[in-house]
């Protein structure tokens, strides 16, 4: 088999793990010095790929994109190609992606994200991890001839789109035990049926009674834990595993392709993509193509008031912004606005309520990379370990850090950045609703979800500063109906206008489907949580052990 190159190594962002394979860096998630993996080297595009590429479906299109990343030694190619297949067979509609034209007279494009099984652009990433996951133990368990089975607990804590993206990435797999805490009465409606009537036996979903932030406090517990560690081999599925940023790189490839098969595009054409982030994770996915090779003007992050990378992009210094009592106030309960983090601004964006992107330390690491010259790439890459570890000890320490004016001036070659209000993103929702759409919504009307809203927002005010000739995608991250109240709010006294007329078929009576869920009391504790886990995955291997 052909050995792995450098952009199919792996290694730590703060310089504790080198060398590391592709199976390993999805499995562990998170380094074991607290970074997160990065490739050895971003790969370039193959000769042949702006001639082969662009006629290629979206499962053949990832499977060229992946190959560079993932060693054949590891993954076979036919291997490779039947976990996106199933991957992406759960999708609606056959582009997976589809991009269609929001306003041609501004050439404004969406990209469709929400096509998958829970209506999330999560869902792209969530279902390749899922089939990675369940793809690497049943080979090892296949060539262990005796002791116990490699069993992988995943443990996660969400305020409502990670959690249901993940079970339905998980449910059902082989050698896979999926725990997904969540602020009990705090997500919203849907939000909470999509996960709790999930009844396969390896989906264990848990209402903790508190806020989000001691979810996620109970998740890194059992994660420090050396107990539970020595006796269950415990993953995680957010945004820091490395395979999640890979999945996404291939939507930037496929709907720059169909956009340059599109009547709009011209020879010469610019084209810019924006892309509602709080955690950092899908716009990261989108820097990497730029870096492979795929041809892009900029990449716009486009934030809600939660505004960490704004902030970072206009002035340099990354650093919290903690807010409470009436500042923190907004958003929708209902939505899921009053699951998050003491300090967080509460917005009808919640899924971008953040106080720290966790992906920026992937980005800083490449930045802190490229300015390091005369030494050779593993000096380099050790030196930038370094560099990272330090500001990220700043940013726990001190709440922040800086950077200087060259690495400030070397962000600002691939991204610019934009803050948008509450009031902004009901606006945005009005004023697509009031035009004309081409997707397929009541009325001919497009109806964006708040998410979706901020970077349609952004993206008008890049094009009013933008030359003639430059295209925006804005990428679409949810379904409308995923966030039902913030749409209410800005379209309920619209004329036409009934929620009910796009609410997806698999979204009506969830809310009446028998449920399985276990309550976790705040005196419980996180030791109450890991003992339900010890609990659980007993009962699920010895049912396993009775039917091999």
């Amino acid at each position: 088999m052909a050995p792995h190159n450098s952009s199919q190594r792996y290694l730590s962002t703060r310089g504790g793990s080198y060398g590391l394979s592709f199976e390993e860096v999805v499995l562990k998630g998170l380094a074991s010095d607290g970074g997160l993996f990065i490739p050895e080297e971003i790969p370039a595009l193959p000769e042949d790929w702006s001639a082969k590429w662009p006629s290629l479906s979206f499962a053949d299109l990832a499977h060229e994109v992946l190959s560079l990343y993932i060693s054949p030694s590891e993954i076979p190619p036919e291997d490779l190609k039947d976990i996106i297949r199933r991957s992406y067979a759960t999708f609606r509609v056959p582009e997976i992606t589809p991009l269609i034209s929001l306003d041609e007279k501004k050439s404004l494009h969406l990209l469709e994200l929400f096509h998958g099984p829970t209506f999330a652009f999560k869902d792209v990433a969530l279902q390749f991890l899922g089939n990675l996951f369940e793809y690497f133990l049943v080979r090892r368990n296949r060539v262990q001839n005796q002791g116990r089975r490699h069993h992988l607990t995943v443990i996660g804590a969400t305020s409502g789109d990670t959690g249901s993206a993940a079970i339905y990435g998980l449910r059902g797999k082989r050698d896979v035990s999926v725990f997904i805490l969540h602020p009990k009465g705090k997500i919203s409606p849907i939000q909470e049926a999509q996960m709790t009537t999930v009844l396969d036996t390896n989906v264990h979903n848990l209402a903790v009674e508190g806020t989000f932030d001691d979810c996620q406090d109970m998740v890194k517990a059992l994660f420090a834990d050396p107990g539970i560690n020595a006796t269950h081999n415990l993953a995680a599925v957010n945004s820091i595993n490395w395979a999640r940023i890979l999945a996404q790189i291939t939507y930037y490839f496929h709907s720059y392709f169909s956009f340059q098969r599109s009547p709009c595009w011209q020879e010469g054409d610019k084209v810019r993509f924006v892309v509602p982030t709080g955690n950092f994770g899908d716009i990261l996915a989108g820097y990497f193509a730029k870096r492979m090779g795929l041809p892009m003007d900029k990449l716009v992050i486009a934030t809600n008031e939660n505004d960490i990378l704004d902030r970072f992009w206009k002035t340099g210094f990354y650093e919290k912004h903690a807010v409470h009592g009436r500042e923190a106030e907004g958003g929708l309960p209902s939505d899921g606005a009053k699951a998050h983090s003491s300090g967080v601004k509460e917005t009808l964006s919640p899924a971008m309520d953040i106080l720290v992107s966790s992906n920026f330390e992937r980005l800083l690491w490449l930045l802190a990379h490229d300015g390091i010259s005369d030494r050779d790439n593993k000096s380099r890459g050790a030196e930038a370990g370094k560099y990272v570890a330090a500001k990220l000890d700043q940013l726990k320490t001190k709440g922040g850090f800086g950077v200087d004016g060259v690495m400030a001036l070397a962000a600002a070659e691939d991204f610019e950045s934009e803050r948008v209000s509450d009031e902004q993103t009901v606006q945005t929702i009005r004023q697509f609703y009031h035009a004309s759409g081409n997707g397929t919504t009541p009325h001919d009307r497009y109806i964006l979800d708040p998410h979706s809203a901020i970077g349609v927002a952004a993206s008008l005010r890049s094009i009013a500063r933008s030359p003639k000739g430059t295209h925006h995608i804005s990428l679409a991250t949810a379904h409308p109906a995923k966030f039902a109240n913030a749409v209410d709010t800005a379209l309920k006294h619209e004329t036409g206008y009934i929620f009910a007329d796009i609410l997806p078929e698999e979204f009506v009576g969830l809310e009446v489907k028998e449920k399985r869920v276990r309550v976790v009391k705040a005196a419980e504790g996180w030791e109450g949580v890991r003992a339900i886990i010890e609990e659980d995955v007993a009962r699920e291997l010895r049912s396993a052990s009775e039917t091999i």
